[in-house]
């Protein structure tokens, strides 16, 4: 990767991670974070404790075009990881959600483009921009649902429908990575990405499930279930996603411009009451949710298709299902008092 890394966003769960693996590896990383989201601050703390030779912390907004010029000055590679990461709250407030996730990703990229030094530049979508998927059949079964039709998985080649504001925001950001590669031949990757999970998420209802189950589970707190619990999801434990940024990078020239879909792929699977069970059968936790209609937006099964990935990038999960939720329950566990 360059000499200067830079991660807006870099004080959240992803971002955080990633810091701390380059600077595990003797890299220098600029962080660019407002602070706003809960668990921002310890991450960024437990970063300054370990490597605060190598972790440079801009407290800013991907927002401010000022604060965006600033921070991509000598970034050689530039994780784009900010965002405004919810459904519900992009339904409830969608104005903010779009300054964020769609003008504050321009703001961004303008700053790598007008650098002159043509940074790489990757960014996290989501597989939201692939909407409903209303014309896929789904079918039930006992805990989960799966696609009908012989369809295992969602390719890059699903078109595009933007459903909810969230969808629309992170959608839009989406393209204009993409074009960049295409129009200013900016170095840009766009990585759709499934559910990630592991430590230093600090999950919640609205955003970062199996983090917020477990959490809740451990402190024997309540949790709600939208929708009937078969939604399916394939889950990426969080050091595999930092694999594939790598992977990406050091590969920018020959994949600038491409899109892949990055999640556990159909080996790591999961339902929600799948997850219910796991946490009552291997960690004993006491697990009585309640459930709420669907919330918009939510797709009742999502698996990435992550052929593309693996060819072009040399890359596949390497955490298992099992062993990354183990992973994470250990931190959980660790870190119970705080939580």
């Amino acid at each position: 990767m360059g000499s200067l890394t830079l991660i807006t966003g870099g004080a959240g769960f992803v971002g955080s991670n990633a810091a701390a693996d380059m600077a595990r590896r003797g890299e220098r990383v600029r962080i660019l974070d407002n602070l706003s989201r809960r668990g921002t601050e310890r991450n960024l703390e437990w970063l300054r404790r370990n490597w605060g030779d190598r972790i440079e912390f801009v407290k800013g907004d991907v927002r401010d075009v000022g604060a965006a010029r600033r921070a991509v000055e000598g970034a050689g590679l530039i994780l784009h990881l900010a965002g405004q990461v919810a459904v519900t709250t992009s339904v409830e407030d969608p104005r903010p959600d779009f300054e964020v996730n769609a003008l504050g990703t321009f703001n961004v990229l303008e700053a790598a483009r007008l650098s002159g030094a043509r940074p790489a530049f990757i960014v996290s979508s989501t597989n939201k921009v692939y909407g409903g998927m209303e014309d896929l059949e789904v079918v039930e079964e006992e805990t989960r649902c799966r696609f009908a039709g012989g369809i295992a998985a969602v390719s890059e080649e699903r078109p595009l429908d933007f459903h909810s504001p969230y969808g629309c925001s992170k959608g839009a950001a989406d393209q204009y990575v993409r074009d960049y590669a295409r129009i200013y031949g900016l170095p840009t990757v766009v990585f759709r990405m499934s559910c990630i999970y592991g430590p230093r998420q600090f999950g919640n209802e609205d955003q970062g499930w199996v983090a917020h189950f477990l959490i809740s589970g451990a402190k024997g707190r309540p949790v709600t279930v939208y929708g009937n619990g078969k939604q399916v999801r394939d889950i990426l434990y969080v050091d595999d996603l930092i694999r594939a940024f790598r992977a990406a990078a050091e590969r920018i020239r020959s994949v600038q411009g491409r899109v892949y879909n990055i999640g556990g792929g159909e080996r790591n699977t999961l339902s929600l009451m799948e997850l219910i069970e796991i946490m009552r059968r291997e960690f004993g936790y006491a697990v009585k949710p309640s459930y709420a209609k669907w919330r918009p937006g939510d797709q009742p099964i999502y698996v990435s298709d992550i052929r593309r990935a693996r060819e072009d990038l040399g890359w596949e999960p390497a955490v298992g299902r099992d062993e990354g939720i183990r992973l994470l329950r250990d931190w959980i566990e660790s870190q119970k008092p705080n939580l």
